[in-house]
């Protein structure tokens, strides 16, 4: 017999509490409502996220939770009003909402979602599903969801707004990567971008009920409602420019390659793990400095090697320490700092204002900018046409039930990129019946 319509029993690694290991339980998935899908999770990663609500320093988690933000998988189930998915269909699991229909999903200018409570609350967020229910429950206790995803678990249930379906022959195993990390380093450099100046000020409301437009503004219809697409400034990185690159795990690689697509022409990287310095140069960085093993400051290092600061200063690490000299090292005129990384403190910046009076820029990327059901698709593509390598990205395959050796690779620093995690899904022969396990390589655990 089918599943759809039932609960469904399976594994799932659950945090009953912060500063304790996963545990392995079996939980029950309630069957998707109006505009959820249920997905099977074929292959998940770690990454740094999922591990700041389960640190003690950490004060916003909520518990228990299924954790996870990072994976692929295939439509089990759909719920009523459901009609861009159907069962069978390949898609990655979105903590980046796009509605479609809310004033940021129509404006070119950022990938954010009304619909997306991390706008509210960075890191807590879309802990209960729309109705403010779960769908998660073991031992008779409601699981919260983490991120609108929850992807460690063989099941999960994330709204139609947090899905993009993608084509079929993709290695679920590879593109489970673009959930978060991959997408959210390069992102950063070829796609964070200062605001366009020939863009109508006018709410998205405005600029939708009326025929009037600026001379580069294209309306198009969408599957969703109407589409405004806008010729883009330059990307953050431009073609001949310096970067540097704080942070080189699974993010930072990824901004290289990103860095490296835009054309720079020299791309420092930066971390205090110089193990990570081959992959880096392999993809594309031009000079390594690991700051325990200099005289001086590295932002006074940059500023001496690059003749006065870099163009462009990508944060992947998030502790301020990194990011005040990822600030530091840009050139004074229009040297542009972009934070990405967030650590479980969320501990603050001072920034003095004739810093940015001397022409700096200080943005941040959430996602890489990208506007997530439309660009994940394209990306998915890219990667089956080899215009970047998410293979190199991958350092451990492990099984489901060894998710907390891979949090311990990931915090003891070992390994700088993602760990592909194995997640356990029972397979059924074609009368329903239960017939044994399929381990799965490629569920990834990301730093």
């Amino acid at each position: 017999m089918g599943t759809k319509g039932k609960v469904i029993k399976c594994k799932a690694a659950v945090a009953w509490e912060a500063g304790k290991p996963l545990c392995i339980e079996e939980v029950e998935v309630a069957p998707p409502k109006a505009h959820e899908v249920r997905v099977q999770i074929i292959a998940t990663a770690l990454c740094h996220t999922d591990a700041h609500p389960i640190n003690p320093k950490f004060k916003e988690a909520l518990f228990p939770v299924i954790l996870g933000h990072e994976g692929a998988g295939i439509v089990e189930s759909v719920g009523p009003g459901v009609t861009s998915f159907k069962p069978g269909d390949k898609v990655i699991p979105l903590y980046m909402a796009q509605c479609g229909k809310c004033k940021f999903c129509l404006s070119p200018l950022t990938n954010f979602c009304t619909k997306l409570s991390l706008v509210k609350n960075p890191i807590v967020d879309q802990e209960l599903m729309e109705d403010k229910t779960s769908r998660f429950t073991c031992k008779g206790k409601p699981i919260y969801h983490f991120m609108g995803t929850s992807t460690f678990t063989q099941y999960t249930v994330v709204s139609d707004i947090n899905l993009a379906k993608i084509d079929d022959d993709a290695n679920l195993e590879r593109v489970c990567l673009l959930g978060c990390g991959f997408s959210t380093g390069y992102g950063a450099a070829i796609n964070t971008a200062k605001q366009c100046s020939s863009w109508d000020s006018r709410s998205s409301q405005e600029a939708t009920e009326t025929t009037e437009t600026p001379s580069d503004l294209h309306i198009a219809t969408s599957a969703f409602s109407l589409t405004l697409q806008i010729s883009l400034p330059q990307t953050v990185v431009t073609p001949g420019s310096t970067c540097a690159i704080f942070g080189l795990g699974g993010v930072g690689l990824s901004a290289i390659m990103g860095c490296k697509v835009a054309g720079a022409s020299r791309i420092i990287a930066i971390d205090i793990n110089s193990e990570k310095f081959t992959k880096a140069k392999a993809l594309g960085a031009t000079d390594c400095l690991n700051p325990r093993n200099l005289h001086k400051p590295i932002q006074e290092v940059i500023i001496e090697m690059t003749k006065g600061g870099v163009d462009f200063a990508l944060d992947c690490a998030g502790g301020p320490e990194a990011m005040r000299a990822a600030l530091d090292c840009t050139t004074a005129g229009w040297g542009t700092c972009t934070f990405i990384g967030v650590d479980s403190e969320i501990r603050g910046l001072t920034i003095s204002p004739v810093e940015l009076i001397m022409g700096r820029t200080i943005n941040g990327t959430c996602f890489g900018g990208w506007k997530s059901i439309d660009s994940i698709p394209k990306l998915v593509t890219d990667y089956k046409n080899k215009i970047f390598d998410l293979d190199i990205l991958v350092t451990h395959t492990l099984p489901f039930d060894k998710i907390n050796e891979a949090f311990d690779l990931m915090n003891q620093g070992k390994s700088s990129l993602r760990r592909p995690h194995s997640c356990p899904h029972r397979w059924k022969d074609d009368n329903g019946e239960n017939r044994g396990w399929h381990l799965p390589r490629g569920c990834r655990k990301h730093n």
